[in-house]
């Protein structure tokens, strides 16, 4: 079976770049999933979960926003911000969601209101996937530990 190129990087680094089975995309419009000789396709990406299958693992990453390339068996996403979600800290993306609702809150006319908005939906993101996370490693550890 043939295998796609995916690279996906932001302004600051490469986050991922290599041979894969399968990719999920939080596409603008759904979900999309991308497996070998997938036709052409470019699309926004929204706030979501990424995955990539290959080698039989996968891997999670939250994406926040950016633009998707599907040509000839590769794949390019040009990510507004990414980060594999194991390395999330569940405690600075709380504290995060709270400065965050803090100063929605306070309706200050300085507030810039669209960094604010991105802000919180950010931590709100981050939160949502470190907690799917830990239901998938509970959930493999418990099927681990099912004799029958």
């Amino acid at each position: 079976m043939n295998s796609l190129f995916v690279e996906v990087v932001t302004v600051e680094k490469n986050i991922f770049s290599g041979e894969v089975d399968y990719l999920g995309i939080p596409a603008e419009d759904g979900d999309i999933g991308i497996l070998p000789d997938h036709a052409s396709l470019m699309t926004l990406v929204r706030f979501g979960e990424l995955v990539i299958r290959y080698n039989n693992k996968e891997e999670y990453f939250a994406l926040l926003g950016g633009f998707a390339e599907v040509n000839q068996n590769k794949v390019v996403i040009l990510a507004d911000a990414c980060e594999r979600i194991d390395s999330i800290n569940e405690k600075r993306a709380q504290e995060a969601q709270l400065k965050a609702g803090e100063r929605i809150a306070t309706k200050n006319e300085s507030l810039d209101i669209e960094r604010a908005l991105s802000s919180l939906r950010r931590a709100d993101l981050r939160l949502k996937l470190a907690k799917k996370r830990k239901l998938r490693q509970g959930f493999k550890v418990n099927k681990s530990t099912d004799s029958s």
